[in-house]
């Protein structure tokens, strides 16, 4: 499945069914009078967070949505049917944007089942029936039914994750998350290897969390260098930030620096982010040389420096430990005993 993050979409609601003008003729009733029904209502653009959503490929192959219009009123009193609300499903995360500006936010789906109404559907018009009167026997004015609302709009899809993880390229990103989660992220020994947000459930001492990897930031990335920050988005809403740090670059403390000042010029609340330094691969130099990169990454300005290796998984219980303690009991919730307990026991084997 191809992850897209923001598609175009035009939406219009059902226009209101017209009213009816009709008269009840019988054999041997002189006098029927009007029975011009009313109109049904038009239906609504209704846009709803589901789960196991993660992508808006979907809106790529289909953009135009709408709903359909009220029934006629007709004779004998009869009203028009009511139209069915079209009902859009989107990935939680996501956010309606107009098109007008580009900035303004219709709707900010962050729930599962959280529904908006975007667009009402138009009321139905009256009949001939409701204009009659002890003065006005045989009313001819009926209306037609209050017209459609459209609208195009951008879909925006900001990833619900509890950690982010930053770096530049080949700081060892997609080997952490691969080896704290199922993630199944790209590994390479060159820039760049992970082109899309990586998401991954991690369980730390009986509890969980998600884990969000982007791509990595060059200096410039506010700019468009590299695959620029669009993807910065995914990471607003999480509540910590990890910034990995390789320690065989040739400047650790340069490489904090350029991530540092790119996420203050992205903005959308990252700079106040609390943020969390891990020193990664150390398992490729002696703990003398870490200490003493740990020592300049904290005299640039990092608060606490955790050394680490993705791939042997050194250091990393105790960044975890740092982790969780950012995260709200309503956020960290606990995995079933069950379940821990059944992954605890040994694999069942005929031998």
């Amino acid at each position: 499945m191809h992850f897209l993050d923001q598609a175009k979409i035009y939406i219009r609601s059902g226009a209101g069914g017209p009213g009816a003008v009709s008269f009840r003729r019988e054999k041997y009733i002189q006098y029927g009078g009007p029975d011009g029904g009313n109109g049904g209502k038009g239906g609504d653009v209704v846009f709803e967070a589901v789960p196991g959503l993660n992508t808006l490929i979907d809106f790529r192959y289909t953009q135009h949505f709408k709903a359909k219009r009220g029934g006629h009123g007709m004779g004998k009193n009869r009203n028009g049917a009511a139209a069915d609300d079209l009902v859009i499903k989107v990935p939680v995360g996501t956010q309606v944007i107009s098109d007008e500006d580009g900035e303004t936010v219709l709707a900010d789906l962050t729930e599962a089942g959280q529904r908006v109404v975007l667009l009402e559907g138009g009321m139905g018009g009256r009949g001939n029936a409701s204009y009659k009167t002890s003065t006005n026997r045989a009313p001819r004015q009926h209306q037609p039914g209050i017209p459609a609302e459209e609208l195009w709009v951008w879909l925006r899809l900001k990833l619900l994750a509890d950690v982010g993880l930053v770096g530049m390229p080949n700081a060892g990103k997609s080997t952490f998350i691969n080896k704290l989660s199922n993630a199944k992220a790209k590994v390479g020994s060159y820039a760049f290897t992970t082109l899309r947000p990586q998401l991954g459930v991690v369980y730390h001492k009986g509890r969980e969390f998600v884990l969000a990897d982007i791509p990595g930031l060059i200096a410039g990335a506010a700019d468009g260098a590299g695959i620029g920050d669009r993807f910065l988005g995914h990471i607003e809403r999480c509540r910590v930030l990890v910034h990995l740090i390789d320690i065989s670059s040739d400047d650790p403390v340069e490489a904090m620096r350029v991530v540092e000042e790119e996420l203050d010029a992205y903005g959308g609340g990252l700079e106040d982010k609390p943020r969390l330094v891990a020193l990664n691969k150390v398992d490729l130099v002696d703990d003398e040389l870490a200490a003493d990169y740990a020592r300049e990454l904290l005299k640039a300005g990092a608060d606490e420096v955790f050394p680490i290796s993705g791939a042997s998984g050194k250091g990393m219980s105790k960044l975890l430990d740092a982790v969780i303690e950012y995260l709200p009991a309503a956020t960290v919730t606990e995995r079933p005993e069950g379940e821990q307990e059944q992954l605890d026991e040994k694999p069942w084997s005929p031998i």
